[in-house]
């Protein structure tokens, strides 16, 4: 009787198996659920569980028939078919995640593209045309309007500053901003973008802006400001850009911004994670990162894998003291930028830029600026983090040459976030407003930062937390005739609101995912 049954079944699975080769058709069976990261599209995986990159839950990867003209990226698909080695797959194709289209077994890909490059992932994109490393969570809302994206950014910070020695101050104000990111693309290979950052600091901080130890750049009442930080302008970048991906490899582009960020320069401070939950800006600011808001910028930009060479044509004039104008472009300098992601994890750059008459008070000044740093993103699993920026950046001007040195750090865990700064920056006499006597000594300034936020609010939207630091200056002896003796120290409490880690999408993935673009 069991050898019957035996007989029985070997002559089923036999009939099965010429049926099968007779009659080949795909089946649920013969193709098994795979999961995808919404924000890193490279990550395929065949179980349920969070993306090793940037910790969000994985989302099913949606099937549908390719349409009969539909157009299949060679990258794509030989992407798609080596996700199970993500790292060799890394290695291969830079990090880049594949364009729309369809994959292997008609699997769909919903990537989330920079509004700069089509080519980059959105998690790469910063300010101006900056790039952070791939790994960097994004704290935004998203919206797809169709094959359209828009995507919000922004935060805020209530606080109580209070800044010791003569030149100190205290205050209450809310330094802040807000950004929206738009892409529409015209196929799988072109988009157009489109930026617009605002600022209240006009009417948080007023025409002074807040206050900050050794701080200089920038004027107030055709007096140039020192130990205070200027407020940014109600517009700070107003851009469009289009993109052009000529294979898989190979991609270029052209962005034009008014006001908008030249190819100079490491990402702004306020879009480094490393930077993001500490309010105040770097004593170096206007050494590494100050011509983020200029008024009139074209910038070209070609990109081969994950090395990019850019160059730009724009405007020197730093920003006016009516922060609610638009400034008449000029073009009279240049930059140009060389970026390398060699890993998801890491960011490089280093720039050179010809600046003319910076600063309105002094309309004689020819300033060459060079810039070099390094970010590291390091994801810890869901819902932690850990980011690290070195910014090194050097002023030559007819009369000196300055350098400044920057390291931040920030660990985020769930609710908790401790954050470090250190930064060395050589500033003149003149820069810092002293008597005559000391108006051509160079100074060295240290300054040490660190931070803690704790989310009262967290990952429901609107992240709320409470935060406090505390900074510690070290200067020159000579100095002590306009600062005091006194230990040099700075402490502020406050609220930092801004959205919660981006997951929208993963949500739009679940309820079904707009389809790739035409």
């Amino acid at each position: 009787m069991h050898k019957q049954i035996l007989i029985l079944i070997a002559a089923a699975m036999t009939c099965a198996a010429i049926n099968a080769v007779a009659n080949p058709s795909p089946t649920p069976s013969a193709s098994p659920q795979k999961y995808t990261c919404v924000m890193h599209p490279e990550v395929v995986m065949d179980h349920t569980g969070n993306c090793p990159k940037c910790g969000m839950k994985l989302v099913p990867l949606k099937k549908e028939k390719p349409k009969p003209h539909a157009k299949i990226d060679n990258h794509s698909t030989h992407a798609a078919m080596k996700h199970d080695d993500h790292e060799h797959d890394q290695g291969m194709h830079g990090g880049h995640p594949p364009s729309p289209g369809f994959g292997a077994a008609g699997e769909m890909h919903m990537s989330m593209q920079s509004s700069v490059n089509i080519a980059d992932p959105m998690s790469r994109e910063s300010s101006g045309t900056s790039w952070v490393p791939d790994s960097t969570p994004m704290y935004g809302k998203m919206f797809m309007l169709g094959d359209d994206m828009l995507m919000l950014h922004g935060a805020i910070f209530p606080r109580y500053t209070n800044v010791s020695t003569r030149r100190g101050d205290d205050r209450i104000d809310a330094p802040n901003w807000i950004m929206a990111m738009y892409s529409h693309p015209f196929s799988e290979s072109t988009q157009l973008g489109g930026r617009l950052m605002m600022s209240l600091d006009p009417l948080t901080e007023g025409g002074r802006g807040y206050p900050l130890l050794f701080q200089s750049g920038e004027s107030w009442r055709d007096q140039p400001l020192h130990d205070r930080q200027h407020p940014h302008d109600l517009f700070d970048e107003l851009s469009v850009s289009l993109s052009q991906k000529f294979d898989a490899d190979l991609s270029a582009y052209f962005y034009f911004g008014y006001p908008g960020e030249p190819a100079l320069g490491p990402p702004t401070f306020m879009h480094r994670l490393s930077a993001m939950d500490d309010p105040d800006a770097p004593l170096g600011h206007h050494w590494q990162d100050s011509t983020h808001v200029t008024f009139g910028v074209a910038t070209a930009g070609v990109q081969w894998r994950n090395v990019k060479i850019e160059g730009s044509s724009f405007t020197g004039r730093e920003p006016d003291e009516n922060r609610y104008d638009f400034e008449r472009p000029r073009f009279d300098s240049f930059s140009g930028r060389l970026s390398w992601n060699p890993t998801p994890n890491l960011a490089l750059q280093v720039s050179h830029g010809y600046i003319k008459s910076p600063e309105a008070l002094e309309p004689d000044v020819k300033r060459h600026r060079t810039t070099a740093s390094a970010i590291y993103n390091q994801p810890l699993g869901q819902d932690s983090n850990w980011s690290n920026s070195f910014v090194w950046g050097q002023n030559k001007d007819s009369r000196e040459t300055t350098q400044s040195f920057l390291l931040e750090t920030n660990f985020q865990r769930r609710r908790d976030t401790v954050y470090a700064r250190w930064e060395r920056v050589e500033k003149s006499g003149h820069e810092l407003v002293l008597d005559d006597v000391d108006l051509d000594k160079i100074f060295p300034i240290n300054a040490a930062t660190i931070g803690y936020v704790r989310d009262l609010t967290h990952g429901r939207d609107v992240d709320v937390g409470l935060g406090a630091q505390f900074t510690i200056n070290d200067f020159p002896d000579r100095l002590n005739r306009y600062y005091g003796d006194d230990l040099g120290y700075a402490f502020e409490f406050f609220l930092r609101i801004r959205p919660s880690l981006h997951n929208h999408g993963a949500r739009e993935m679940e309820g079904g995912a707009p389809s790739a673009p035409k």
